[in-house]
């Protein structure tokens, strides 16, 4: 999947490369469809099965677990941060440190602490406004300082989720959880919000597009609470799915309201209500023209980010490369807060099939993993496909209406059942007698995931970019090959290294920092590999 972003901008990401033809965009298709969101959704699945295995170790041998996974995380944000800005822009070691930090939040926080946290934000946030309107700095010299606004709509949403992962409290009159009530209300108004914009005149086109999705969204969230908030030991793959669902549905909804009503068609207001003076008309005109002006810039300041982008690894130095990417990820690493409700979406799934004792015994829960392969596979990946048909890239301007919004909000949707069977695929792999078992040999790889992925950054950054060899924008064909050496060497010197030594070495890095001690690295007797060991 990522050596893709070795050979195209990172901020050209999204959907088939349109100059593509033959070979390349087979590829390029059977990629976006089989491998595309699929395995860092699998990833995310594994990184909260590795927290709950660490969390039910700490709980059996009596000690601490918080202090040494804030450690643990601390070191994935430095690495992350490290890896974005020294070798490549498309890291995900940094998300989910952030996302494993809205994780104990959602699984540890208390309430008062929160709010606490909630409102220090909002207070840092309003202070340079405060500042200027006491007279005590210029508005011009005034620090921008709407991060924290994010912040605190971030913990706002997290109390939420954790309200309904760790709350009971019930209203006893309609015999309902309280948090469903909640979101039925919310649901509720948005959609009566959502009626009012519609039939208004001249109203702006992304609350009437968003509002009836928002508003269908929370109520079915508030009525499958009421149906399906207990048992609480389910709540954490119920929330789990949920939360990831939660993004996708939105994303898909809006696309298809995009699609349905494109900016062009007269909203149904204008068209039934009369037009009783040219003053109104005159100003949404000049509306409609500043809006579309807004996006001619946005458009254009992305054409040259690309533009900017890919001149950098084709002729830039190593230092113009630092640069550009130090820039990328300072003004990027705030939004990580965003993409957090859907990676904690995967790690409590995650967390739930070890807590839930599947993951210790998985041949017992074999007839669960045939069910997902038979249904998650077809189903995750033909969503995707379906989705092809409508768009398969985006077209400049399109403003939503080519579709493409739609589709990919399809592909996403697919990609947690695809993820969950490609996941129960290798499962009855590992427990058939037939030649299919052998896909252990890959266990290595796996062991020493952390070191194989920065090493494939590292290599990829060499071959590819301008201050190594020089092959950025090499074919999509070209890629593959190369994808295929790359992964039967990393196999091959994965066995080599685990027959000799316990970790690989940024693993036991991340070891040594998270237990705050120097892990024993040698083995006593360098002996064949086992295929499947511990090492979370």
């Amino acid at each position: 999947m990522n050596v893709e972003y070795f050979n195209r901008a990172i901020a050209d990401i999204g959907g088939i490369n349109p100059k593509l033809t033959g070979l390349d965009f087979i590829i390029s298709y059977l990629t976006q469809f089989l491998v595309t969101g699929k395995f860092w959704t699998i990833f995310s699945l594994l990184f909260g099965m590795g927290f709950a295995v660490m969390l039910t170790r700490a709980d059996k041998a009596g000690r601490s677990f918080l202090v040494p996974y804030m450690r643990r995380l601390a070191a994935l944000a430095v690495f992350g941060a490290c890896h974005h800005i020294f070798l490549w822009g498309g890291d995900i070691l940094f998300s989910y440190a952030v996302g494993a930090t809205c994780l104990l939040i959602t699984l540890f926080g208390r309430p008062k602490y929160i709010i606490a946290a909630i409102i220090l934000s909002l207070l840092l946030g309003f202070a340079p406004k405060v500042a200027v309107m006491a007279g005590l700095v210029a508005e011009k010299s005034a620090p921008d300082l709407g991060f924290f606004f994010g912040l605190a709509g971030s913990l706002a949403f997290f109390s939420v989720v954790a309200w309904w992962l760790r709350g009971d409290t019930r209203v006893k009159k309609l015999n309902m959880p309280a948090v469903a009530l909640l979101l039925l209300v919310v649901g509720i108004v948005a959609l009566i919000a959502a009626v009012v914009v519609w039939v208004m005149p001249n109203a702006p086109r992304e609350p009437r597009m968003g509002l009836p999705v928002f508003g269908l969204v929370a109520t079915t969230l508030g009525v499958l609470t009421y149906k399906f908030h207990e048992p609480k030991a389910a709540r954490p793959w119920r929330l789990g799915i949920g939360m990831y669902l939660l993004a996708f549905s939105m994303m898909t909804g809006v696309g298809g309201m995009l699609y349905a009503f494109p900016e062009n068609a007269e909203p149904v207001a204008q068209a039934t209500a009369a037009t009783p003076a040219t003053g109104k008309a005159a100003e949404a005109a000049k509306a409609k023209a500043e809006k579309a002006a807004e996006r001619a810039k946005r458009r254009k300041e992305r054409e040259e980010e690309v533009k900017k982008e890919t001149q950098v690894a084709t002729t830039g130095s190593y230092s113009d490369h630092l640069v550009v990417r130090a820039e990328h990820f300072a003004k990027n690493a705030p939004g990580e807060l965003g993409f957090a409700p859907i990676v904690v979406g995967m790690f409590l799934l995650g967390y739930w099939f070890v807590r839930a004792g599947i993951m210790e015994n998985t041949r017992a829960h074999l007839p669960l993993f045939r069910k997902l392969a038979i249904y998650g596979l077809p189903f995750g990946i033909g969503l995707g496909l379906l989705g092809s048909a409508i768009a398969i890239y985006p077209v400049q301007g399109s403003n939503g209406a080519d579709g493409f919004q739609l589709a990919m909000g399809m592909q996403f949707l697919g990609n947690l059942p695809a993820c969950l069977g490609y996941v129960s695929l290798v499962i009855l792999m590992l427990h058939s007698s037939s030649v299919f078992s052998k896909i252990r040999v890959l266990a290595p790889l796996g062991r020493m995931a952390l070191t194989n992925y920065l090493t494939q950054s590292l290599v990829g950054a060499l071959y590819y970019f301008g201050w190594g060899f020089g092959h950025f924008g090499a074919s999509r064909a070209h890629q593959m090959a190369y994808v295929v050496c790359l992964i039967v060497l990393q196999v091959a010197f994965s066995h080599f290294w685990l027959a000799r030594f316990r970790y690989g070495p940024m693993e036991w890095l991340w070891r040594a920092i998270t237990y705050w001690t120097i892990p024993s690295m040698k083995l006593e007797k360098p002996s064949g590999v086992p295929a499947i060991a511990g090492g979370v």
